[in-house]
């Protein structure tokens, strides 16, 4: 089917099923053209709890449509490919945090919302990239597990001094993979542009950029700043709504090709059957909607 008749079947399906398209800024352009709300997980967290519509497709990976179902557990979530799964959020089993856990005895547990919903269920807390500095530093203990992101732990450690933050050895594998001397070779070819690096890199790289911002938050300093020229250290599907949206401006792409295959996984074809069928529906047990939505709602109300 042309991808122009597709867009618009699911477009007729949205109005008719009373659904909407939450879409994550690592999706396929295309995807993007037609979401209803596109951002980073925060920003899609707050989108799934607000929204009055019956029906959303979450166009992500699946710990992110978790989330919507945990925030929203009376509507229907729909996960248009199952198999799209976060390799990050798959390092986080409930069986070894638990025995983790059990060493640090008066740390609080803080998880990434880039985990499956039964590591959420165990959690004090919930942070994004965008808030974990500010979560982190409203909590009132002094120890502090932080899982899976070891990258992102130690960013927030860089900022909040009076806890010990006790990471877990988890990390992205597309972050992960950029490393200063990436940084520096693009720096030289490109010695006007601004880098903006996402916190899940490592801490070479977060250290030598500007600025250290979520995906969300990259667009919106793209938009402020007066430069003219930027290049985000994250997924490649971030550069590519840049060029769209911010058209006088210039996105170089990073040395190294970053691209989450997980992500890519979804297709329009695939949101169209999963809308049309209402298939892939995902299916939580209310004691896990129960437990981690007390963590994910007890971030809104820190950040």
């Amino acid at each position: 089917m042309p991808t122009g008749e597709l867009k618009q079947r699911i477009k007729d399906l949205k109005r008719k099923k009373n659904a909407i398209l939450l879409v994550h800024n690592y999706q396929r352009p295309e995807i993007q053209e037609i979401a209803d709300f596109i951002g980073d997980s925060l920003d899609l967290s707050r989108k799934a709890k607000e929204t009055e519509a019956d029906i959303i497709v979450f166009a992500g990976v699946t710990f992110m449509a978790e989330t919507a179902k945990i925030l929203s557990p009376l509507k229907k979530v729909l996960m248009p490919e199952p198999a799209a799964r976060c390799p990050m959020a798959e390092m986080a089993k409930p069986d070894k945090l638990k025995k983790f856990a059990e060493q640090y005895p008066d740390a609080e547990i803080v998880a990434y919302v880039n985990t499956t919903a039964e590591i959420k269920a165990m959690a004090d807390v919930c942070v994004t990239s965008s808030n974990a500095v500010k979560v982190v530093d409203n909590l009132d203990g002094r120890r502090i597990i932080f899982i899976p992101d070891k990258n992102l732990a130690t960013y927030v450690s860089i900022y909040v001094k009076d806890k010990e933050i006790i990471p877990w050895d988890g990390y992205c594998y597309v972050h992960n993979a950029f490393t200063e001397d990436d940084l520096y070779e693009i720096k030289d070819e490109h010695p006007q542009a601004v880098i903006i690096s996402h916190p899940e890199c490592r801490e070479e790289v977060i250290m030598n950029s500007q600025y250290v911002e979520s995906t969300q938050g990259m667009m919106r300093l793209a938009k402020e700043l007066s430069a003219s020229e930027f290049v985000f250290f994250t997924e490649e599907g971030l550069t590519k709504r840049a060029r769209r949206e911010i058209p006088d401006k210039k996105f170089y792409s990073t040395s190294k090709l970053a691209v989450c295959e997980e992500m890519k996984k979804i297709t329009l074809e695939k949101i169209y059957e999963s809308l049309l069928y209402e298939r892939y529906e995902v299916v939580l047990e209310q004691d896990i909607i129960e437990r981690a939505s007390r963590a994910l709602n007890r971030m809104l109300e820190l950040s």
